[in-house]
C-alpha cells in the first residue's frame, strides 16, 4: 500500500497548519467507497524513555473481524507534540507500517480525529488524502466542538458541533459506556462512519481495529524496552 503523493515533513508548526488548510480542500465528505471486504486500523505508541516509537497497521475481515494481515514499523519522533498537528508526528511511521501490508484495505478506521479538527484536517483526513483511501476518525476524546450527552444505549448519538457546523458524532458503542467521537476522514459520510464504528465495536467500547493495533504497538514497545 503506497501513498498517491507525498509532501515535506520537516515543517514548522505554521507551515504544517498552512498545509493542513491547503489539503483540507481535497477531503471528500460523502460516500465514495465500494464494497468493503477489509477494514484496517492504525496506531502509534511512544517510548517514554527515548525518542523511539512504534506504529502498527492491522487488516481485518469486515464481517468476521478476524485478522488477515498486520505490520509493525519502528521509527523515531520527528515532530514535536503540538495539539492539532498530531498527523505530522504520527503519519510517517504509520505510512511505513501501511507500506508493509500485503493486503490493501478498503477502509481504514483511525484512532484519532477526521474533520473534527480546528482546520478540518485531522489524522484520518491526512491519511485518507495521502493514500487516497476511505478513512474514519474515531477518537477516545473530543478535540473540538460541543455536544449533548447521547442516550445510554448502544447506537445512541449526538451531533458534535463546532461554530455551527456538524463536524462529527458522539456515539455510544455499548450500553452505559463512555461514548467515542466519530468524524469523517475521507470518502466516507458521517452516517456511514458511525455505522462502521458500530460494526467494529461489537463487544467493547473501541473498534476492534483500534484494539488490535493497540495490542501490537504495546507488544512491540515492550520488546524495544526489553532489548535496550
Amino acid at each position: 500500500m503506497l501513498p498517491v503523493f507525498n509532501h515535506p515533513w520537516d515543517l514548522s508548526s505554521s507551515e504544517a497548519e498552512a498545509l493542513q488548510i491547503e489539503l483540507s480542500a481535497q477531503v471528500i465528505t460523502h460516500d465514495c467507497l465500494g464494497e468493503v471486504k477489509t477494514v484496517a486500523g492504525v496506531d502509534v505508541a511512544y517510548d517514554k524513555y527515548s525518542n523511539k516509537l512504534v506504529a502498527a497497521a492491522v487488516v481485518l475481515d469486515a464481517v468476521s473481524l478476524n485478522v488477515l494481515d498486520s505490520a509493525v514499523a519502528q521509527d523515531i519522533e520527528r515532530f514535536p507534540y503540538i495539539p492539532g498537528l498530531f498527523s505530522f508526528r504520527e503519519l510517517p511511521p504509520i505510512a511505513l507500517a501501511l507500506q508493509q501490508l500485503q493486503i490493501t484495505p478498503d477502509l481504514i478506521a483511525c484512532d484519532g480525529q477526521g474533520i473534527a479538527h480546528p482546520r478540518r484536517f485531522g489524522l484520518a483526513c491526512h491519511l485518507g488524502v495521502l493514500f487516497d483511501v476511505p478513512t474514519i476518525g474515531c477518537g477516545k476524546t473530543r478535540l473540538i466542538g460541543e455536544a449533548e450527552t447521547p442516550e445510554r444505549h448502544r447506537g445512541a448519538a449526538a451531533p458534535l458541533v463546532d461554530h455551527g457546523e456538524i463536524v462529527g458524532s458522539v456515539l455510544r458503542t455499548q450500553d452505559d459506556i463512555k461514548p467515542v467521537f466519530v468524524s469523517v476522514g475521507h470518502k466516507v459520510s458521517l452516517l456511514t462512519a458511525c455505522e462502521w464504528v458500530l460494526r467494529l465495536a461489537t463487544e467493547f467500547r473501541l473498534p476492534e481495529t483500534t484494539r488490535q493495533t493497540d495490542m501490537r504497538v504495546r507488544k512491540a514497545l515492550h520488546l524495544i524496552k526489553t532489548n535496550s
